[in-house]
């Protein structure tokens, strides 16, 4: 069994969504997802992307993100700001509520444990 894999997006077929209504507060975002890693104990790992817009996100889960492409801004509830371009990398922690805005469609890769 081979103990390694790279990120080949062209090898995954992408998953699309968008968030849910009432989570929605501006644009029309669409979301390609590149799930290329499950494993056991709700570890996943893949690329995300999203065109613009804004919406709610409440977090149950641990993420851990690094920003490939594009311009976003995620704003926790109680005014923390953070603006994301690429090379930034960021960790949302469960519990964590708040926006994200992408303004410039954003590509990033991730890892979530449930």
């Amino acid at each position: 069994m081979v103990k390694m894999q790279k990120f080949d997006l062209a090898a995954v077929e992408p998953e699309v969504g968008e968030p849910a209504a009432d989570r929605l507060i501006a644009g029309t975002p669409r979301f390609r997802t590149w799930n290329v890693e499950e494993a056991d104990g709700g570890l996943y790992a893949g690329v995300w992307e999203s065109t613009p817009g804004k919406w709610r996100i409440v977090y149950d889960e641990w993420e851990y993100f690094h920003i490939l492409s594009g311009y976003s801004v995620v704003t926790e509830d109680g005014g923390v700001v953070v603006h994301l371009r690429p090379g930034d990398s960021m960790i949302l922690r469960p519990g964590f509520n708040g926006t994200w805005e992408v303004i410039e469609t954003t590509r990033k890769d991730y890892v979530i444990r449930l």
